[in-house]
């Protein structure tokens, strides 16, 4: 069997050893990994677990600004673990979608763990947090630089373990009653992801993502487009996407503040971004085949989910209906597989992992200066909470995409690619309609939840209120959970003047993602395509 896979590849990547730069591609998970069970022995020790958190997660953001920086230099890169090679080895490869979309998920991460510290004490320092958050990012980075198909069902299943003892952390009744909807949905997509995964391997005997793109198109297009269905099923559950949403508002609100913001910022993203790597770059004919289906997804979804926000009085529930949103924005770029759809699905996965965290951070500072999360008890933050009144608002123009506001440039992409489309067929003009209605929702709800928080004088009901609602004051670990809130968005807003090197890296990226070539051949099976 080994000497079938030597077979397989040219005779330099067998005999060359692996350049010391090749080995960025495992540094992310690597340290991830052993940050976990490091920190798992030193939560008993005070300071020790937050500490040593912000440091791997530090090394972890280092190791994929130089993976993405070796990537632009040089294009897709891929490692092969052991003798067993490609196709039959376990491949990591990473282009620029999956080693930005990494890099986002670092980011991301080391923000939580400095705010989560407001609602964390020395008692809860060994409840073993610090843990399961390096954990989770291990499988958030192995998702997105994985280059095996059955190696992503394995990463799912490592975010899936973390996320659940993330969201059970505290044992509330509520957080029972979340967990069990959250666990039981993505058990059920997990188990259809399978599914999906052996058929695969019946139809094509592959599971390497550069194996399958290289045998795909000979396959029986009916058992492909039949598969590729099931896995927009298992994803679309993953990533919230109507009909099979309702489990995000349901479940996200009942962790901590933190947790919550992790969850929406990373999880819903991987299985985005699952999607857009196995519907474009894997099973480009089976997309063709579906494309009706994710237009209907993209535009029911896009509709639905502000209106949700807009009936929602819950304030954690309804940003879960923000980040539904936005996964509607991602579908329509499925929808429009040209280089500026495909763009601007990428870079809203890029934009939502920031921007909705952002979101829920906020949102879980309004909840311990209100001590309130039902915003009909809310009123009159605008004048004791000034810079929270303006992150919430800002936040909300960037989500809804707002010019010049992070969310604006990847739904510029997309109404581009859907008026190019609109020449050709219906489907373009029905996607930039449902896009400019979503846009409009998102505002309308938005900035009804930002008027009934911040500029009515007090909670609903209290009749003649003049006076602001008392406030908790601000402690030392609020302050630090600002501080962390304000770095978000001050990267946010970075990125929102200076978009060009977003966009330029965004339109290379779908670049590669519809022309596979170099992916291929990155992994060693161009010698050997058909």
């Amino acid at each position: 069997m080994e000497d079938l896979a030597h077979a397989a590849l040219p005779p330099a990547m067998i005999e060359t050893a692996t350049a010391i730069g090749d080995w960025l591609i495992v540094l992310p998970i690597l340290l991830s990994l052993l940050g976990a069970a490091f920190l798992m022995v030193l939560r008993r020790q005070r300071g020790a677990p937050v500490i040593g958190a912000v440091l791997i997660v530090g090394g972890v953001i280092a190791a994929d600004v130089g993976l993405l920086l070796r990537i632009l230099a040089d294009g897709p890169l891929s490692m092969t673990m052991g003798r067993w090679l490609p196709p039959f080895g376990i491949s990591l490869t990473a282009d620029l979608f999956s080693a930005g979309f990494a890099l986002a998920a670092a980011v991301v991460t080391l923000v939580v763990v400095l705010y989560a510290e407001m609602g964390r004490d020395a008692e809860k320092g060994r409840d073993g947090f610090h843990s399961m958050v390096l954990l989770l990012l291990a499988g958030v980075s192995g998702a997105f630089l994985t280059g095996d198909l059955f190696n992503l069902y394995v990463w799912f299943e490592v975010m899936l373990i973390a996320s659940f003892g993330l969201i059970v952390l505290g044992g509330t009744p509520l957080q029972i009653d979340g967990a069990i909807k959250y666990g039981f949905i993505n058990f059920l997509a997990t188990t259809l992801f399978l599914l999906a995964l052996g058929l695969t391997y019946g139809l094509l005997g592959a599971l390497n993502m550069a194996d399958i793109i290289r045998v795909a198109p000979e396959a029986n297009p009916a058992a492909l487009t039949g598969i590729a269905a099931i896995l927009l099923l298992a994803f679309g559950t993953k990533a919230a996407a109507f009909p099979v949403n309702a489990w995000l508002p349901a479940s996200y609100h009942t962790p901590l503040p933190a947790v919550s913001a992790l969850f929406a910022g990373l999880l819903t993203k991987v299985g985005a971004y699952a999607l857009l790597r196995t519907l474009i770059a894997l099973l480009p004919q089976s997309r063709d085949l579906l494309e009706p289906v994710l237009v209907g997804l993209a535009i029911t979804t896009l509709l639905i989910a502000p209106l949700g926000a807009i009936a929602e009085t819950n304030l954690r529930r309804a940003a879960g209906f923000f980040v539904i949103s936005g996964i509607g924005a991602i579908l329509a770029g499925l929808a429009l597989p040209s280089r500026e759809g495909i763009a601007g699905a990428g870079l809203y996965i890029f934009h939502a992992m920031l921007s909705v965290t952002a979101l829920y951070l906020i949102v879980g500072l309004i909840e311990q200066r209100t001590g309130e999360r039902d915003t009909r008890r809310m009123g009159g933050l605008f004048v004791t909470s000034t810079p929270l009144s303006i992150l919430f608002f800002g936040t909300i123009l960037a989500i809804a995409g707002v010019p010049p506001f992070l969310g604006f440039w990847p739904k510029l992409l997309l109404l581009q690619a859907g008026v190019v489309e609109a020449g050709e067929n219906w489907i373009g003009w029905a996607l930039v309609l449902a896009l400019v209605i979503n846009a409009v929702l998102t505002l309308i709800a938005g900035t009804r939840i930002w008027a009934h928080i911040f500029l009515r004088n007090g909670p609903e009901g209290v009749a003649g209120a003049l006076e602001p609602m008392a406030l908790r004051p601000w402690t030392g670990r609020a302050r630090l959970a600002m501080g962390s809130t304000l770095l978000l968005c001050g990267v946010i807003f970075a990125i929102s003047l200076w978009p060009n090197p977003m966009m330029e890296v965004g339109q290379k990226a779908s670049a590669e993602l519809l022309d596979t070539s170099r992916y291929v051949d990155a992994v060693g099976l161009a010698e050997v395509m058909p």
